[in-house]
């Protein structure tokens, strides 16, 4: 499954949810330097699905806050995600 989404590293929370536009977002404690962020949002993510680090892969959008994600996880899951987040 695909999942676009726009980043926000530095935050003070780690937290999801949609914008006003409808837009998914992501606010991470991580900073925006050497990859870290880029990392820790793989790691954020794939404990929100409840799934490996493995399973969620950059796409594109490394050096971009606009990121486009491949999401190795069943339809059940997925959707659970998306239905906790809103």
């Amino acid at each position: 499954m695909v999942l676009h989404l726009k980043v926000k590293p530095g935050s003070k929370v780690d937290q999801l949810f949609y914008d006003a536009a409808g837009q998914l977002m992501a606010k991470i404690k991580a900073p925006a330097q050497d990859g870290k962020a880029n990392a820790y949002l793989i790691e954020f993510l794939a404990k929100q699905l409840g799934t490996a680090k493995s399973n969620v892969t950059i796409v594109a959008g490394f050096t971009n806050p606009h990121k486009r994600l491949e999401v190795d996880v069943s339809p059940e899951d997925y959707e659970r995600f998306l239905r906790e987040i809103a």
